[in-house]
């Protein structure tokens, strides 16, 4: 018997424990001090009045032998399926429900996806990145070819001449530094992807913070990505279902590769591996879809953005350099005073009771960076600033 000796090739920690144990330290030797969180991406408004009463319904349906539901369907009920289309549809983008695939989130999704790709394809992966991205191919035992996102490119690689791969990660709006591809960049990569028969797999994970008009919120806008993306999407962050968990895969019929529909194979994949998401869920995420449920999100989606443009204010005021904060709950600040991003990170924590996330965490290219998240709630973002404001200043 031998073990996956890919897992040994990982970090010890994850960078969230990580930041969680010197947390817990710190709260231990400061009992009195008021930390204020502003690093984990999990948000803390509560789900909307649809989502809840939708819910409620299913929960009472479960409780009846006339509506009681037992296995789903192997993609997700139709009726999820439907609402994710319509939403495309709104888009612009035309999908069939039988290339919807309903999941417990775009993690799970991201991670998973790997089972329909042989083990010798190349990935390029954006350095700093999602750390999923990058453990997830450890491992599976794939090469990793990186590609660097940095101040000069504002933290959007695209592809050159000499970029050369099968498989790669594009996020937008992107985690962990907010920035967000214009269509034409993402034209490039599409392109890119034509040209290789390579696969692009999209984050859109936080596409509903997108204000801008003129951004794409899915892969699928851009001509030519049916034959060449798959993308993932959470309703975690756009309704509240970090506790809740559900998400979907869009997978085209027309992404073919030697000649076999990688739909097909997700598919096999999902109903031998995936139990699938409650029937109490999907219909809460069927409410999200709903013109009720959907006007209550927007409401939501505004008060994190609020929370970010604070922080993007103060930081502007500081004079520190940062992306993000504008169509993203992300900001991804520059270091004050050239200090590394886990010297950032001690002195936010000990001089300002602030917990962040270090940028060196997300990859090479994050060193010297550090993210804010606008997940918090508007008091303690205020109050967040106004100290980081005492001490910088």
């Amino acid at each position: 018997m031998k073990i996956n000796y890919n897992f040994l090739v990982l970090k010890d920690s994850y960078l969230f424990s990580l930041i969680a144990k010197k947390v817990n330290e710190y709260k231990q030797q400061n009992p009195e001090k008021d930390v204020i969180r502003l690093g984990i991406g999990d948000v803390t408004l509560p789900l909307v009045p649809a989502v809840v009463e939708a819910m409620h319904k299913a929960v009472s349906e479960m409780g009846s032998a006339d509506t009681f539901k037992g296995y789903g369907e192997e993609q997700g009920y139709g009726f999820l399926r439907q609402a994710v289309c319509d939403y495309y549809a709104k888009k612009g983008v035309k999908l069939d429900t039988s290339e919807v695939f309903i999941s417990d989130g775009a993690k799970s999704d991201i991670g998973n996806i790997l089972d329909i790709f042989d083990s010798a394809n190349t990935v390029i992966i954006p350095d700093p990145v999602y750390p999923v991205y990058v453990d997830t191919n450890i491992m599976a035992g794939r090469k990793i070819k990186f590609i660097n996102g940095n101040k000069e490119n504002n933290f959007l690689p695209l592809p050159d001449g000499k970029t050369e791969g099968d498989i790669v990660y594009i996020c937008s709006p992107n985690n962990p530094t907010g920035a967000v591809y214009i269509k034409e960049q993402l034209k490039i990569w599409v392109d890119w992807a034509l040209e290789r028969d390579a696969v692009i797999l999209f984050d859109s994970a936080y596409e509903v913070f997108i204000k801008d008009e003129s951004l794409p919120t899915s892969i699928f806008q851009i001509p030519g990505a049916r034959n060449c993306a798959i993308e993932f999407c959470s309703l975690s962050k756009t309704a509240g279902f970090t506790g809740t968990r559900c998400g979907y895969t869009v997978i085209p019929h027309e992404l073919v590769r030697d000649k076999v529909p990688l739909n097909k194979l997700w598919l096999r994949r999902q109903t031998t591996k995936f139990n699938g998401v409650p029937y109490i869920v999907q219909r809460g995420a069927e409410a999200v879809f709903t013109e009720a449920g959907m006007n209550q999100i927007k409401e939501q989606i505004n008060y994190y953005l609020g929370n970010a443009s604070i922080i993007a204010d103060t930081l502007t005021d500081l004079g520190i350099w940062f992306t993000g904060g504008t169509n993203s709950p992300y900001i991804w600040l520059k270091c004050p005073n050239n200090m590394s991003s886990w010297e950032f990170f001690d002195f936010l924590l000990n001089n300002c009771s602030i917990v962040g996330t270090p940028g060196a965490g997300f990859g090479d290219n994050g060193e010297g960076y550090f993210r804010l998240t606008a997940f918090g709630n508007r008091k303690n973002v205020v109050e967040a600033m106004d100290r980081i404001k005492m001490m910088i200043i």
